[in-house]
């Protein structure tokens, strides 16, 4: 399966970067072609190096992945959205980061039906084709990201609020490996970075920037996850809310959001029709204007790369397609297009009717028609 290919410079610059801790303006020095100040460089060359090896071993290892905001492999929304992170560190598939996602969100406290709620949604989302994105927390983030695992070829990204390699709560270590094994388990912090409370509601912005739409399950009033649904909003994305009992406190957060503007939501078919404005322009917004260095603004290989190519790419793709139920790694490699412009389209043409998804295999839908306009 064709892969976006790695990025060819030396990490250690943008390592010692995030280690020095001033990565707001590590970020900007990095969008200015490494233009920065002179305390932010003295502070970069003092990192301890035993801090530099510790984070080198864990990168050696497979699947271990350090993604700079310059780098054609972070993720695209996630740059769009206001404040993004300078690098993430990822355990897993970095493709999986540009695969079109809905962030499912609620209370650590989750009641039973919370939980039954979450899975289903989460479920058939994934059978829809989207990735979960949610932030191994208990209750509803763990519901959420067990759901997509159960589903055949599901994706499930978990957005960490400690290192990388650290869960939490500790007892979601089997979750978080599974999740690494099959999907990316993310972080904007080093690997070894414990539990701190002010880390979780910057956790809650990627989580927020890397999908679509943010679905909140169940939340107080006061909660992480309508942190998320506010930094989802103020990024331009759509938020969900689903209503309870008037006397389920659970139920108070997500009636507030509803009466803020959410889209109260009964059914996945909502939260999949309440997207589709977004779906339908992904494929350009993954082809973004090349930037001025020739760097940031490329797409990486196998996406088009301006908007006229997206109709050529959607045509081959449909007629790679055929009438047979066929997954997705069948459909890239027929196509030479990457995974994340791959399901995008697919996404756009299921939501316009023209594409069937069932456990994880495409086929067109019978219309009796020919191309795709």
């Amino acid at each position: 399966m064709p892969a976006i290919p790695p990025a060819a410079h030396d990490p250690l610059p943008l390592l010692r970067l995030v280690l020095a801790g001033r990565r707001r303006a590590a970020r900007d020095a990095l969008l200015r072609d490494g233009d920065s100040d002179p305390a932010l460089q003295a502070r970069a060359v003092a990192v301890p190096a035993a801090a530099i090896d510790r984070t080198l071993a864990w990168l050696a290892r497979p699947g271990r992945h350090l993604l700079g905001c310059d780098d054609p492999r972070y993720p695209p929304l996630l740059r769009q959205a206001p404040d993004p992170p300078l690098a993430l560190f990822v355990d897993g598939d970095p493709d999986a980061l540009w695969r079109p996602a809905v962030a499912v969100v609620g209370s650590r406290g989750a009641s039973a039906a919370g939980r039954d709620n979450a899975r289903l949604f989460a479920q058939a989302l994934c059978r829809a084709g989207l990735a979960v994105a949610s932030g191994l927390a208990a209750g509803i983030d763990a519901a959420a990201h067990e759901a997509a695992l159960a589903v055949p070829d599901g994706l499930t990204v978990a957005v960490l609020g400690t290192g990388p390699d650290v869960p939490y709560p500790r007892r979601h270590a089997g979750l978080r490996e599974r999740i690494a094994a099959t999907g990316a388990v993310v972080s904007e912090h080093p690997p070894g970075t414990p539990p701190r409370a002010h880390q979780f509601p910057c956790r809650n912005r990627i989580i927020a920037g890397l999908s679509l739409g943010t679905l909140v399950v169940e939340a107080a009033v006061r909660s992480g996850a309508l942190i998320t649904a506010r930094l989802a909003a103020e990024a331009g994305r759509e938020v969900f809310a689903l209503p309870g009992s008037i006397h389920h406190p659970l139920a108070r957060g997500c009636h507030r959001l509803i009466r803020e503007g959410a889209q109260l939501v009964e059914q996945p078919a909502e939260v999949l029709a309440g997207i589709a404005p977004l779906a339908g322009r992904l494929a350009a917004s993954l082809a973004p204007e090349p930037g001025p260095s020739g760097g940031l603004g490329q797409a990486p290989p196998g996406l088009p790369a301006a908007s006229g190519a997206i109709a050529p790419d959607h045509d081959r793709l449909w007629d790679a397609l055929g009438h047979d139920p066929t997954p997705m790694d069948a459909l890239v490699e027929r196509t030479g297009l990457t995974t994340a412009a791959v399901s995008s389209m697919l996404l756009a043409m299921e939501l316009d009717g023209r594409v069937v998804v069932e456990h994880g295999r495409y086929t067109r839908r019978s219309t009796g028609g020919g191309a795709v306009a």
